[in-house]
């Protein structure tokens, strides 16, 4: 319909205002968060998002943590900004979660800002409140910014609850900068849309980039949008049970094969898979997989962790099926 009625002009640099108060009636109804319009600007994608935030905020010289493993783009973009990535290893134990002590242990007087990701990628980890809380009382100690990718926000499993950081105090509120779009809920990654919700000083910040850089993200995408957020919510809901059935699939697969481990992912649509036990780093682990038997993953030492590859069920269950049978013969050969 946009298309149709010619909606294929500039826009606002921050978006059209249809889409930017539709999300902010989003963020107050799904996440308890009362920001206004303009706190809200949209880019092209979630990764814009985010890339723009650290801009915004970060200087040369300036830390920003970064729990492992992580999504692969936060590193560069934090080396763009100028900055330097912290990174702090976490563990299967501790279901691939930071804790707030060791957050608080990676701090220096330089630290900026902290990434979270929750439900993760690749980990699939979904912080819990109390969880997050801890990290806030942390950040708020020393004013750190907290950047929060929320972008699996509808993808999560079994009792685990999302909780959006900026929803648990006023404190939380003026230091998160709360990122997410529309490739992962909506399905729509070729629309190029998400989103971030900031204090208003950020916000402005935010925006004044977006319109020395990319200009405003598509107009007729932004349609779209407003569209998916406004209309029937329900294949949201039948989209998650689809990817649950998938998760459990193949974490049952995973568990029943020699020598690998895996935490099951309460969120997101991925499977971390420790090979550490098969004496192989991830990326020969991978390139062998691949080359004997035409099975692709990705190696962790991409997201910061040598000790693990990535396994996703964003495909078809015939497809899984098929690439569990082999992985699992693969193993066996090791």
């Amino acid at each position: 319909d946009a298309l149709e009625a010619g909606f294929t002009k500039y826009t606002p640099s921050a978006g059209i205002q249809e889409l930017r108060q539709a999300i902010a009636e989003k963020l107050a109804n799904d996440n308890g968060l009362s920001y206004r319009a303009a706190q809200v600007i949209v880019s092209n994608g979630a990764k814009h998002s985010c890339y723009n935030a650290i801009l915004a905020t970060c200087q040369p010289g300036d830390e920003v943590i970064i729990p492992a493993p992580y999504w692969v783009s936060y590193p560069d973009m934090v080396r763009l900004a100028g900055a330097e990535p912290v990174f702090v290893p976490t563990s299967e134990r501790n279901l691939w979660k930071m804790r707030a002590e060791d957050f608080e242990n990676a701090m220096t007087p330089r630290t900026k800002m902290l990434i979270m990701n929750s439900p993760g990628n690749p980990t699939g980890s979904v912080y819990t409140r109390e969880e997050l809380q801890a990290i806030v009382d942390v950040a708020a100690e020393e004013d750190i910014y907290i950047l929060s990718d929320e972008i699996y926000e509808r993808l999560v499993y079994d009792d685990a609850k999302h909780v959006s950081i900026a929803s648990l105090s006023k404190e939380a509120y003026d230091l998160t900068i709360t990122v997410n779009g529309f490739s992962k809920s909506y399905a729509m990654t070729g629309w190029r849309l998400g989103y971030l919700a900031a204090p208003e000083a950020v916000a402005r910040a935010v925006d004044s980039i977006q319109s020395h850089t990319t200009s405003n993200p598509s107009s007729f995408s932004q349609y779209g949008a407003v569209a998916a957020l406004r209309g029937d919510q329900q294949p949201l809901a039948d989209m998650r049970e689809e990817f649950d059935m998938r998760r459990n699939y193949m974490f049952d697969r995973i568990s029943k094969i020699s020598n690998v481990t895996a935490v099951k992912p309460q969120g997101a649509f991925y499977v971390l898979v420790n090979i550490s036990q098969l004496g192989l780093t991830s990326q020969n682990f991978a390139d062998r997989l691949l080359s004997k038997a035409n099975v692709a993953v990705v190696p962790g030492a991409a997201f910061g962790d040598d000790r693990t590859i990535r396994l996703s069920y964003a495909t078809s269950l015939d497809v899984i099926k098929k690439g569990l049978d082999r992985f699992q013969d693969f193993c066996r050969t090791l």
